[in-house]
């Protein structure tokens, strides 16, 4: 039951670390609105922090590929069930869908018969493949809302009226911490190269990706012992047992990214954070090899990365699948280390890829929207 200055309540769902950080974000831009608002749903520390009764975290939830998905199926199932048990016991105002489009869209198509108005933040890359999961929208989905720029256009074109926000990584904010603070306080010196290396925020992706960073990373080490690896490492995750010579960075990743002369990067949020801090990368993705080959023949998109996706054009070299090695790992970041020229046309690509991202306040733009839609919705 609300109580009587309980203005609204929101079902939510995020189910990765990405979508726990924006969830965050969008619980408190709504919350300094409808001070009394209620979030119930899945998602990670931050909504928590934030003030969500949580049901399931995205440790358990965030799971990636085809095969991997089929394995955890059962549990899937199960939360789906109770998902829809807590929908029909709170009746909320609105369901609130955080990217995770595997099983949210599935969610919007079981609590149809509800009859409660859904907002999607954060759309599903249906333009890179799944392009029929759009009918989910047509039938489904009252409110689209779109942090990347090219986005709004195709959804419209295929009668989703979508609504472009701005990206959430025009708000980075710096830590007002120096780099030559940040060197002093992990005994860093001065002269040290530092190679940053973002293995991903699931378990599935350290487990693909690390030990091939890591050799490729300690390679360069041995020609230039001037390199100092950071490894940035995501909350709910666990790495393989690393040398006293590499740092473990989990608090201030930012900044090791921002500090960095280059990182080695899991195709994800963190390749287009590189290009907002000026890191020059390569962009790596490696599935098993019976999601690889699926997702192959599935998808349309041209590139992996979000940065040359915006961009339209390779800005960053992309590692996929079997290509994904030591060999071709060094190859590709070895001239963002040493070659000037190489390094600056990165960086001019960034530039304008970051003027497409809009202007800051996307979180409290969707909270706008999203408050006068369930106000509309109500009246």
């Amino acid at each position: 039951m609300k109580s009587k200055d309980q203005e609204f309540t929101f079902f939510i769902v995020a189910g990765e670390p990405s979508g726990d950080l924006h969830g965050a974000k969008l619980i408190n831009a709504i919350k300094a609105v409808k001070k009394n608002a209620r979030f119930v749903g899945h998602g990670g520390e931050e909504m928590k922090k934030s003030g969500l009764e949580m049901m399931y975290h995205t440790d358990n939830l965030a799971v990636m590929g085809f095969s991997e998905v089929i394995k955890h199926f059962p549990f899937l199932l199960n939360v789906m069930g109770e998902s829809l048990g807590k929908l029909r016991e709170l009746r909320p105002d609105r369901i609130i869908l955080i990217d995770y489009p595997g099983f949210n869209l599935r969610l919007a198509k079981n609590a149809s018969g509800l009859n409660i108005p859904i907002s999607y933040f954060i759309l599903p890359q249906l333009w890179a493949w799944k392009e029929n999961r759009i009918k989910s929208f047509h039938k489904y989905i009252d409110q689209a809302l779109s942090i990347f720029p090219f986005e709004q256009d195709w959804y419209r074109s295929k009668g989703v009226n979508a609504n472009y926000l701005g990206h959430p990584f025009t708000e980075i904010e710096s830590d007002e911490i120096t780099r030559k603070e940040y060197l002093e306080k992990n005994n860093i010196s001065e002269n040290e190269v530092l190679l940053v290396l973002l293995p991903g925020s699931r378990q599935q992706e350290i487990d693909r990706h690390f030990s091939l960073y890591l050799e490729a990373a300690k390679n360069l080490q041995k020609d230039n012992k001037k390199i100092r690896i950071i490894i940035g490492k995501s909350s709910g995750v666990k790495l393989p047992e690393v040398d006293s010579s590499v740092l473990i960075e989990t608090k201030n990743i930012k900044n090791a990214m921002e500090f960095a002369k280059a990182a080695i990067v899991t195709s994800g949020t963190a390749s287009l954070e590189c290009a907002v801090l000026d890191t020059p990368q390569i962009v790596c993705y490696k599935l098993s090899t019976l999601s690889g080959y699926i997702a192959k023949k599935l998808n349309k998109a041209p590139y992996i990365s979000m940065v040359n996706l915006i961009a339209k054009t390779a800005i960053v070299p992309e590692l996929i699948q079997g290509k994904v090695s030591i060999k071709n790992i060094m190859k590709e970041i070895e001239p963002l280390l040493y070659n000037r020229i190489v390094r600056k046309k990165m960086l001019e690509g960034y530039t304008g890829v970051r003027k497409s991202l809009g202007l800051p306040g996307v979180y409290e733009r969707a909270a706008q929207v999203i408050i006068k839609r369930t106000e509309n919705a109500k009246s």
